[in-house]
């Protein structure tokens, strides 16, 4: 079969200095790219390197592939740049793998996706979405807001945005942390109060149902009041944190964050593989999030 992968690969230079240092965080490295067709060939498949963008389209309009293994991000803030892939194949009559675009669009826009998940009985923490221009003490006097919170990018992933300072003790710090977010990555910012408990993530890959094919738990190296897996955390991870997986946890909670995780995954419509990150307190996970183009 031909195959042709789509992706975005990272610059050799920020392309712009005036955005923020993990504006490229989710893009891959040319040896990543090269691994997953060297994957695919292995298979026996010809595979054809399509990338993203204009070249993309210009490569599927002159000869298309029977068949696409797609991990492209988009370029740009746009909360549906992850579905602009998908939505040509679509357009095109070309099958792909992984979610289609209505999954990837509401997964990458979190308060969305937490809305979908805590409509279907998903638990997730008390939080609130601040628009570019709401006031910020309007957004102190909300119920949702609950300190210590967590701020955060409303439209990334990757932890895009997501640092140290973004951990909230007080009202009264909100506001800056706020537009610190609002300056580097120019959309709405999710509020959220702070889960102090475990760091977990599900992997799923399949369908009708999906496999788990494991729980991993985020351990930092040297324990900490509030644990945030945060971006620093992650480029470091190395010295920073284990992993650990299966985690050493009572079944009866393992069997808990998987049958959380199946909710979100059947929630948000997520195909072929996707990542589900929970926060565990008291027993119970919370849901965070869902990456349906996970790090390869």
């Amino acid at each position: 079969m031909r195959i042709g992968i789509t992706y975005d690969l990272k610059a050799d230079a920020p392309p712009d200095p005036a955005l923020p240092d993990d504006a490229q965080e989710e893009f891959d490295s040319p040896a990543t790219v090269e691994a997953v067709a060297a994957v695919l060939r292995g298979l026996g498949h010809e595979v054809i390197k399509l990338g993203d963008g204009r070249e993309l389209l210009e490569r599927l309009l002159a000869d298309p592939p029977e068949f696409v293994f797609n991990f492209a991000e988009g370029h740009g803030v746009s909360r549906s740049r992850e579905a602009r892939v998908p939505a040509v194949l679509e357009m095109l009559g070309i099958p792909y793998s992984g979610s289609d675009p209505l999954t990837l669009t509401t997964t990458l826009d979190k308060d969305c996706a937490r809305r979908l998940v805590a409509s279907a009985g998903g638990v997730v923490p008390v939080g609130t979405s601040i628009a570019p221009n709401d006031d910020m003490d309007e957004v102190n006097r909300r119920p949702e807001a609950v300190f210590p919170a967590i701020v955060k990018p409303a439209w990334e992933g990757s932890s895009k945005g997501i640092r140290g300072k973004c951990l909230v003790e007080r009202p009264e710090d909100l506001a800056d942390a706020v537009a610190s977010l609002r300056r580097d990555h120019r959309q709405p910012v999710l509020l959220e109060e702070f889960i102090d408990g475990e760091e977990l993530t599900v992997g799923f890959v399949g369908n009708d149902p999906p496999t788990a094919i494991g729980i991993l738990r985020v351990l930092p190296m040297v324990p900490t009041e509030r644990f945030i897996y945060s971006l620093e955390v992650k480029r470091d991870y190395l010295r920073q944190v284990r992993y650990e997986s299966p985690p050493a946890l009572p079944a009866k909670t393992l069997q808990a964050v998987e049958k959380a995780a199946r909710l979100a995954w059947k929630a948000l419509g997520c195909r072929d593989v996707s990542r589900i990150d929970f926060r565990l307190r008291k027993d119970v996970p919370y849901f965070l999030e869902v990456n349906p183009l996970p790090g390869l």
